[in-house]
C-alpha cells in the first residue's frame, strides 16, 4: 500500500480513494488498484456527504493525463477508473482534460478498458460528448441520492439534470453506470424509484452502498441499512431490467469496477 502511495506522490497524482476517505482503500491498494482523481484535488461544490476538499482549485496540470497513463502502466492495470472533482470554474467543466486522460491511457495501455466517473458538467451535452468521443468503455455518473434529499446532500446539483446526462450518454451508445448511497434518510421505495429512473434513462449498471460519515463536518448517518435490504434492492433492480446491480454495505461506485463490468 505504501509503495503504491509513494508512486502516486512521485507523479503528483491524486486518488479518490484517499481524498474521499474510502473505507475500502486498504483492500483496493493491496490489490494494486486505485481510482485516479483528476482536475486537481479541490472541488468547486460543497456536497454534504463528500470529504474531498472544497474551495478554489489550482489551474489544470497539463501533464496530468500522461502521468495518469504512465502510473496505470506502472501498476499494470487492465482496467483503469478515472474520476474527478467538479470544476464549475472551467468553461468546459474539465471535459477536454477528461478526454485527454482517457486518450493517454489508451495510448499507453491499448489493451486496457477504461471507466470514467464524471461530474454533471452542468448538463452541458457538448462536454459529455467530448468525453464520450475518447471512447471510454463505461460512462459513469452518480445520482448519489433520491430527489427529496438533493437540497441537503447535493445542494449545487440537480436530480433531473443528472438523469439527463445519463440519458444523453446512453443515447450516444455508451454503456452507462450510476450509483446511490443509502443511509441518508431515504425510504426504501425511493431507492426503487431511483432505480426505475436509471433504467428509463438507459443505465445498465447500478451500485448501491452504505453512506459512512467521512468527517465531522459531513452529514451524519441517519440509518445503517441491513444487508437484507441491499439484497432486496439488488433483486428489484435486476427485475426491472438492469444488467448488473452491485448492492451492499461496503459497495462504492468504483469498488471492484473491473469485476462489476465483466459480470454486466
Amino acid at each position: 500500500m505504501h509503495e503504491l502511495k509513494a508512486g502516486l506522490r512521485r507523479r503528483g497524482l491524486n486518488t479518490v480513494c484517499e481524498s474521499a476517505r474510502c473505507p475500502n482503500l486498504h483492500e483496493c491498494f493491496a490489490r494494486g488498484t486505485a481510482t485516479f482523481l483528476i482536475l486537481g484535488d479541490v472541488c468547486t461544490r460543497n456536497c454534504g456527504f463528500c470529504a474531498v476538499e472544497k474551495g478554489r482549485p489550482l489551474p489544470l496540470d497539463a501533464g496530468e493525463p500522461n502521468e495518469v497513463a504512465r502510473m496505470a502502466a506502472e501498476m499494470k492495470l487492465d482496467y483503469v477508473v478515472i474520476t474527478s472533482v467538479t470544476r464549475d470554474d472551467l468553461p468546459d467543466g474539465g471535459s477536454a482534460h477528461f478526454a485527454a486522460t482517457v486518450a493517454a491511457v489508451k495510448r499507453e495501455l491499448p489493451g486496457a478498458r477504461v471507466e470514467v466517473l464524471t461530474p454533471d458538467f452542468r448538463g452541458d451535452e457538448a462536454a459529455v460528448s467530448r468525453v464520450l468521443a475518447a471512447a471510454p468503455d463505461i460512462f459513469n455518473h452518480n445520482l448519489e441520492t433520491v430527489p427529496r434529499l438533493y437540497k441537503t446532500v447535493r445542494p449545487q446539483a440537480d436530480y433531473a439534470r443528472s438523469l439527463r446526462v445519463l440519458g444523453f450518454a446512453a443515447a450516444q451508445g455508451a454503456r452507462v453506470k450510476s450509483g446511490l448511497m443509502a443511509g441518508l434518510g431515504e425510504r426504501p421505495e425511493e431507492v426503487c424509484a431511483a432505480l426505475d429512473d436509471m433504467r428509463e434513462a438507459g443505465v445498465s449498471i447500478a451500485t448501491i452502498g452504505q453512506y459512512l460519515q467521512p468527517g465531522r463536518r459531513n452529514l451524519p448517518v441517519e440509518e445503517y441499512i441491513a444487508p437484507e435490504q441491499f439484497a432486496r434492492w439488488r433483486e428489484y433492480g435486476l427485475s426491472i431490467g438492469l444488467k448488473m446491480v452491485f448492492s451492499g454495505p461496503f459497495v462504492r461506485s468504483s469498488y471492484m469496477a473491473d469485476r462489476v463490468s465483466e459480470q454486466a
